[in-house]
């Protein structure tokens, strides 16, 4: 019994088993053709993208915008578009012929451009044209348009002069901005305010608020310098000159105590040579000298 209990054991012993097969989920096998229409969508954008770069490589190379315009402004043009004269408006002291100039180079390129013997309105860059304007000192403001079919209107709003300007010798004409509108012959000064010293010009505002202060001594101004980069002398008909402290308070209220005085006791017009009001509270005051008078400090001439 026993034996035969062995043999069967023996006959029954266990066989390896063989490793079961790997079974993908069904989840990732349905997302492998996903991934697949991905890639494929995303290479169809790549090559389209590439396309379209070479296109606009294409384009800009072969200067294809530019012919086109240049073609349908020609083509407007020759339908009876093609600039004849133009209007100027607003001018009054800037010479024309500076504007002309602008103007006619602007025509000529156009022209040019199309291979016509006139401008087509098209190609006329009026926005070039009113850059060019916008350089000159008289020029505030322009605006350059198109009056079709034939004409360009060219409208000027000039600055408006405010007093003269004298630096390093030369005179120029400046707004009351302290904007430089032109140069000035000394032979042909207007009858304006001058300002003296370097930087005077843009200091223009804050003398024409000054002088607003003591609007009795205005009318009386001939000039005034710019001293220092930080104080004016104000010079008047008289002959005298009034020199003002530093900072715009300090000086506006020596200059309005000195316009009460003048109102009241007659300061200008008594042959004073200076008006000294740096001092906050005092003001010191230079008298003519007699001829041979002899200054405090001066040695005795001899004889």
């Amino acid at each position: 019994m026993s034996a035969s209990h062995v043999r069967r054991g023996a006959g029954n012993r266990a066989k390896p088993r063989k490793a079961a097969p790997k079974v993908v989920p069904k989840r990732i096998a349905k997302r492998l053709p996903v991934n697949h229409a991905r890639a494929n969508r995303l290479a169809g954008l790549t090559f389209l993208a590439f396309l379209l770069a070479i296109g606009v490589v294409a384009v800009v190379a072969l200067d294809i915008p530019a012919r086109a315009e240049r073609s349908a402004g020609t083509i407007v043009g020759r339908a009876g578009f093609m600039v004849s004269g133009y209007q100027i408006v607003g001018l009054n002291h800037l010479d024309r012929a500076r504007i002309d100039e602008i103007v006619d180079d602007e025509l000529h390129r156009a022209a040019e451009e199309a291979g016509t013997p006139k401008a087509p309105q098209p190609l006329v860059d009026v926005a070039a044209i009113r850059e060019r304007l916008l350089r000159f000192g008289w020029i505030k403001d322009a605006r350059v348009s198109r009056r079709l079919p034939d004409t360009l209107v060219i409208d000027i709003v000039e600055r408006k002069p405010a007093a003269l300007w004298q630096n390093h010798g030369q005179l120029a004409l400046i707004d009351a901005e302290g904007v430089v509108l032109d140069r000035v012959p000394i032979t042909k000064m207007p009858d304006l305010p001058l300002l003296m010293g370097a930087g005077a010009n843009r200091q223009a505002q804050q003398l024409a608020r000054l002088m607003a202060e003591a609007p009795t001594l205005q009318p009386q101004l001939t000039s005034a310098t710019w001293v220092g980069g930080r104080r004016w002398d104000l010079n008047f008909q008289s002959g005298e000159t009034v020199a003002l402290p530093e900072g715009s308070d300090q000086a506006r209220a020596a200059l309005t105590k000195f316009a009460r005085l003048d109102k009241a006791n007659g300061l200008l017009g008594r042959d004073i040579v200076r008006f000294d009001l740096r001092i906050p509270g005092k003001m010191v005051v230079r008298l003519p000298r007699a001829p041979g008078e002899t200054i405090a400090g001066d040695p005795p001439k001899e004889g």
